[in-house]
């Protein structure tokens, strides 16, 4: 660099000639004095082309004012399925002994009917005879309660218990936490009428036993649920229902937590309403 371009200067060799490069800012401050200039033809497109994406993009947007339907099938049609996702409608206002109750009669209504069910029929209560009696009762139709009571009693018989680690009342051990919880992943309508529906509830569930002395861990499985309701007393009753394994995911690389990381997350995390 010459000195010539030190101090704002360039030299033009041996022409004897130079030209001075104000500063283009006031040096006292002023603001700067730079002659106008018109837009560009490239600037103008530039600013048309921005214009038209955004009234497109709201075009777009305004186009989804359909309201959601409920994507089913009457009974003897092919099944369709219908994604998961919020519909924006308040699935239950009310709930017995902890259960959501009162679902819609609707295909949206049925699938969160069927969530909550599994949900209640995959917890701890039903480790106990007096609260799987009740739940029980209060899911299924009584024609299928009454056919289902004493078989589930002998399913859950003492010797089941014993090899889950509960004494015969269903009780953990002291120091220890039972572990049984169902989370919905995703439901889909198989048919639908006003009056019957069959729902596959996709899932992964926990159980096993958290504790210190525990031998048996809390391991989590994938299954679908599928429940065949019926629409009685104002509400989905269960008529019949049966389980299947998977589809299960590839598992990922998550490091085992520890038996005293389950049993706080067991105690510090409640579960949902669950809702299509």
């Amino acid at each position: 660099m010459s000195p010539g371009d030190e101090q704002g200067y360039t030299d033009y060799g041996d022409t004897g000639h130079t030209r001075t490069r104000l500063p283009e800012g006031d040096p006292y401050g002023g603001a700067p004095r730079r002659p106008a200039r018109r837009s560009s033809p490239r600037s103008l497109v530039t600013v048309v082309g921005v214009v038209v994406l955004l009234i497109a993009a709201i075009a777009l947007a305004n186009r989804n004012t359909d309201k959601p339907a409920d994507r089913a099938t009457t009974k003897g049609s092919q099944p369709q399925t219908s994604p998961t996702a919020p519909s924006g409608t308040r699935p239950v206002g009310t709930k017995s002994t902890g259960v959501p109750i009162g679902f819609a009669q609707t295909a949206q209504g049925a699938q969160s009917a069927a969530s909550n069910y599994a949900v209640a029929l995959g917890s701890t209560s039903m480790f106990q005879k007096d609260s799987r009696h009740a739940l029980l009762s209060l899911l299924y139709t009584s024609e299928a309660a009454a056919r289902l009571q004493g078989a589930m009693d002998q399913a859950y018989s003492a010797e089941f218990l014993a090899t889950m680690g509960l004494d015969t009342s269903g009780n953990p051990p002291s120091g220890s936490t039972f572990v049984s919880r169902v989370t919905p992943v995703g439901t889909t309508v198989l048919q639908y009428t006003d009056s019957r529906a069959k729902i596959a509830v996709w899932y992964v569930g926990l159980i096993g036993m958290a504790g210190n002395t525990s031998t048996d861990p809390v391991t989590s499985s994938w299954k679908t649920w599928t429940f065949d309701l019926t629409w009685s007393d104002g509400d989905w009753k269960i008529v019949s229902d049966t389980q299947k394994d998977g589809p299960a995911p590839v598992p990922g690389d998550d490091k085992a937590a520890t038996s005293d990381e389950i049993n706080k997350a067991i105690e510090g995390y409640g579960g949902f309403t669950y809702a299509r």
